[in-house]
Formats: structure tokens, C-alpha cells, sequence
């Protein structure tokens, strides 16, 4: 565990995101975060890297952009970006907190084992660094309209107040999510669990122009109701959601059934 209550003040945050350097959300999360540290950094995709999951980059080279003061770009995943600034551009100052997103749009359920904002998170757990993601759910009709940010803008600070107040193990990050309701019709906030809810069910084919065929993953099917006290029923109920994730993917009750059989 390290070691809590993290002084804020004192700390040294790094940033990142899959949505890209440029994105919305990392820009106003860059900005709460100076008001909390007293150095932040950022190192973020190039370009976006939504769904990336927790890839690495092997096969070809990484290229590394200085873009201001304390921020830099680089041509690969939130996995290559955290690596990075772990293992080259924070090498000899390495941070106290990594904060990623903030996400334009939710990761909840399944959708965390897709998630490049959540593997950011995974790979500063992984350098045994307290992280913390950062998501907010849009509207059905984001496409049409803009997207409200005002739940993300006042409650991450309190968020990361709160739980960097406390410690918890080096093998879990924080998984948080905000509601797609402006701030003030915010219900509040619940610690919750993973959900369940499946995407990719749809896929749509349609013709390319020369009549050849190609297929587009749909969305997740949305319910009309989630179980209560999971972090998808957080967000439908207006509530911000804050669920702790843990690296150890051990089932240990099938691990001691499997021991069982294995004496026979």
C-alpha cells in the first residue's frame, strides 16, 4: 500500500489518456489536477487510442514529442505513454499519482477490458504507482449535441481527495465514472462494482462504394435497469461511480476446485 493520506500538494501527477493529447476531457483534467499538486505532468497519445485495451507497442518505434512545458506526445498507446514516463522522460522524478482521462464516454463493465483510460491506469499500478481513471458517460445523443462535463469538473477533485486520503493495495487502481446529467442533478456518489454489460452484439453490415462488403461493431445494448450497486446502476441513478479494480485476475475458489481434482 502506499503510503496515505497522499499529500496533494507535495505530489507530482502524471496524466494520460486514450482519447489523444489534444483531447477535451484531458485538458480539464490537467487543469483540476494544478489546482490540487504541485507538478503535473502529461504524456499522452499522438493521436486517439480508444479501445486499445492494455497493448504495448513492439513492432515499430516510438517517437516522443515535447509540447510544452512538462507535456509531451508520443506515437502509441496509454500503455507506451505510461511506460515512458516511467522508464525515460520522469525516469529520475517518477510520479506520486497518475490520473487518466478524462474519458469522453463511460468504462463500465466490460467495457473496462476494452478500455485504453483504464489500461493507462493498469500500467502506473503495474510501476506500483496509485492511479486513478476518470470517465464521463454522454448522452445517446452526443453526436448531435455537446457534451456536458460539468459532473467530471466538480466532482474529480473531491474524488481524488477522497480516496488518495486513504491507502489501498499496490494491485488495485480506481475506476471512476460520471454521470451523463449536468452537475447539478448529480445524486452523489457510490463506491460500487463491476457490471454487466455486453457490447459488440450488433454489428452492422452495409457495401463500400465498389459494392464490397464491410461490417461495424455496434454499441452495448443498454438495460433498463442494473442491479443495484453496480457502477452501471451508479451512473443511470445520476451518481457518480468510484469502483476499486485489482490487477489479480486469480478466481480462487476455482483455482482450490481445480487443485481438488487434480489429486484424483
Amino acid at each position: 500500500m502506499f503510503e496515505a493520506p497522499l499529500n496533494l500538494k507535495k505530489s507530482r501527477i502524471l496524466i494520460s489518456n486514450d482519447d489523444g493529447i489534444n483531447a477535451p476531457g484531458l485538458k480539464r483534467l490537467e487543469a483540476i489536477a494544478k489546482k490540487l499538486a504541485k507538478e503535473v505532468w502529461v504524456v499522452a497519445p499522438e493521436t486517439e487510442q480508444s479501445a486499445t485495451g492494455h497493448s504495448l507497442t513492439l513492432r515499430s518505434p516510438l517517437r516522443v514529442k515535447k509540447i510544452g512545458k512538462n507535456r509531451f506526445s508520443v506515437n502509441g498507446t496509454p500503455t507506451d505513454c505510461v511506460m515512458m514516463a516511467m522508464n525515460n522522460i520522469m525516469k529520475d522524478n517518477r510520479p506520486d499519482l497518475v490520473l487518466s482521462g478524462i474519458n469522453r464516454g463511460s468504462n463500465v463493465g466490460e467495457d473496462m477490458t476494452y478500455s485504453g483510460t483504464i489500461a493507462a491506469a493498469m500500467e502506473a499500478t503495474l510501476f506500483q504507482i496509485p492511479a486513478i481513471a476518470f470517465s464521463q458517460e454522454i448522452d445517446e445523443d452526443h453526436i448531435k449535441t455537446k457534451v456536458d462535463w460539468s459532473a467530471a469538473e466538480a466532482f474529480t477533485a473531491k474524488v481524488i481527495k477522497k480516496v488518495t486520503s486513504v491507502a489501498w493495495p499496490r494491485d488495485v487502481l480506481i475506476n471512476v465514472n460520471f454521470p451523463p446529467v449536468p452537475r447539478t442533478q448529480v445524486t452523489g456518489i457510490e463506491i460500487t462494482r463491476e457490471g454487466r454489460r455486453k457490447i459488440g452484439d450488433e454489428i452492422i453490415e452495409s457495401s463500400d462504394p465498389r459494392g464490397e462488403p464491410y461490417y461495424w461493431i455496434g454499441s452495448q445494448q443498454n438495460s433498463e435497469s442494473y442491479p443495484a450497486g453496480t457502477d452501471l446502476a451508479a451512473i443511470q441513478n445520476g451518481a457518480v461511480s468510484v469502483t476499486p479494480l485489482s490487477l489479480d485476475l486469480t478466481h480462487r475458489a476455482t483455482m482450490r476446485t481445480l487443485k481438488e481434482a487434480f489429486k484424483k
